[in-house]
Parts: structure tokens; C-alpha cells; sequence
């Protein structure tokens, strides 16, 4: 992605991101488009197909505690996650109405979602698809829970992203953000995967994250606009030191950054926040 950067729908085999093409499979970085992994909007040279990097659980294992109530457990530091074995029933609340299928998978990787509620027996989970800050309730029998101690966070007033250990601050950065046209979107979102890079300027990966664009509904016929988080595709210096808006909505950061964002696991929650 040249200077822009959002990210559209991405399955393993025809996924592709906003901005570059990949051949089959593009996740929208910037807007990726998920065809293979590529950023939305974010330009570059279409690329060879990539493949999903081994996805990482959550660690270590926690087993959900029965409450007399719905329990929030947005804020925690032990960021709870649950990864679904298969497609689950969606409901509007426990015991409600049926909403529809949470499906077992998201742009070919398994669905490993944040819990944001809990009640005896059930689960509100963040769902992955439009529109921005989906919900759901599930039945928790037989959901593998874990949890993750990060927490990802992108300031766009200041254009840095901040990363949180058991909520201590472990690293601050500059960071490209997308441009008033082709804006980040702000919200609560969360880590879907981790996909191989399309092409060096990408940076050693791609985080896929449940985010879509506001403003890009469908990226190059792709059928989504979903936001990464990736390398400067080849602009440093327009990241500088105090960030720059350079993308279609993707966040860019200098490659030593965005390294240190590996240890993350999907289903970790991302706040970014104007």
C-alpha cells in the first residue's frame, strides 16, 4: 500500500486486504483485503499469496466461574477469550431471542473472541463481522476459555499505539494512521490473527483485527474493508517519531515495533480512541 491503508474480508484461500493485491488471498491492511493478506488501501505492488502464520492461544487456561448475574469483564486485565470449536447460536441475551450463526471461523482462521459478559451458563462475546462492535450471547458449555494479560491501544490524537502487559505499559509508539477521507475507525475491537506478510514492506506480519472501515464498504470487489496493523510499506520517515496520517484506515508501524506486538494472541482487545 502506497500511502493509504484499510483492509478487506480474508479467507485462507480468497481474502485479500484494501490497497494491494495478492493474487488469491489479501487481508485489508489499511483496509486489508483479506485475499491472502493484504492491507487495504495501504498500497503496494500485488504480491504472491500468502498463508495464515500458526495462530497462538491465549495462555494460560481459565475456566469460566458461575455467577448469580450477568458479570462484566470488559476492563480486566486477564482478558478473558473464548475460542469457538464450531459455529455456536447467537442470542440477543441469555435466554432471549435467537440473533443468527456465530460461525466457528473468520477469513479461514478460528473464531477466538473476547468475553465482554458473563451469566451462569452463558457468554456475551465481540464478534469479528460488520458492523463494528457486534455482539452476542452464546452458551458457554463447552467453549474453551482462556485468557490474555495484553491489551492494545490506538491513541489517534496522539498517533501512537500503546501496548499493556497485565496493565503495565510495556511499549508506546508512532504510528500511521488513516487519513480524514479514509479515517481508522474508533471503537472496541480485538486481535482476529496474525497473517504472512504479502510482501518486506509489510513488515514481518500482519495483525488482522476485527475493525472494518467506516468508509470503504468493499475494497476492490474484495467485500469488506478490514483494518491491520502492519509494517510502513516502506515509509519510515513518514512515521517518523510522532506519527503521520498516511493510510486508508490501517495502522502502520516501524518494523522494531510491530515485532514486538507477536506476543499478542488473537482475541485480545484493541481500543482505538480519538
Amino acid at each position: 500500500m502506497a500511502q493509504n491503508g484499510a483492509m478487506a474480508n480474508g479467507r485462507r484461500s480468497a481474502q485479500r486486504v484494501v490497497g494491494p493485491r495478492r493474487g488469491r488471498r489479501a487481508v485489508v491492511v489499511g483496509v486489508l483485503v483479506i485475499v491472502g493478506a493484504v492491507a487495504a488501501g495501504c498500497g503496494a505492488s500485488t504480491p504472491p499469496a500468502a498463508a495464515h502464520r500458526s495462530h497462538r492461544s491465549a495462555s494460560p487456561a481459565r475456566t469460566v466461574t458461575p455467577s448469580t448475574a450477568i458479570t462484566q469483564t470488559t476492563g480486566n486485565d486477564a482478558n478473558l477469550i473464548a475460542t469457538l470449536p464450531g459455529n455456536e447460536q447467537g442470542y440477543a441475551a441469555p435466554n432471549g431471542a435467537a440473533t443468527g450463526v456465530v460461525p466457528g471461523s473468520w477469513q479461514g482462521a478460528p473464531s477466538v473472541l473476547p468475553v465482554i459478559a458473563e451469566s451462569p451458563g452463558w457468554l456475551e462475546v465481540r464478534l469479528a463481522q460488520r458492523p463494528n462492535g457486534s455482539t452476542a450471547w452464546i452458551r458457554s458449555a463447552g467453549i474453551p476459555l482462556t485468557a490474555s494479560p495484553y491489551r492494545i491501544v490506538v491513541d489517534l490524537a496522539t498517533m501512537h499505539l500503546s501496548l499493556y502487559d497485565d496493565g503495565n505499559l510495556v511499549m508506546n509508539a508512532p504510528a500511521g494512521i488513516g487519513l480524514n477521507s479514509t479515517p481508522t475507525p474508533t471503537g472496541d475491537f480485538f486481535v482476529a490473527f496474525l497473517e504472512s506478510p504479502p510482501s518486506a514492506g509489510y513488515g514481518p506480519f500482519i495483525m488482522v483485527t476485527s475493525a472494518h472501515s467506516n468508509v470503504i464498504a468493499d475494497f476492490e470487489n474484495s467485500g469488506d474493508a478490514i483494518i491491520g496493523i502492519h509494517g510502513p510499506l516502506g515509509a519510515d520517515a513518514a512515521i517518523g517519531t510522532t506519527g503521520a496520517q498516511v493510510s486508508n484506515g490501517c495502522i502502520r508501524l516501524h518494523d522494531a515495533d510491530l515485532a514486538q506486538l507477536e506476543v499478542v494472541p488473537p482475541g485480545s482487545p484493541i481500543q482505538i480512541i480519538d
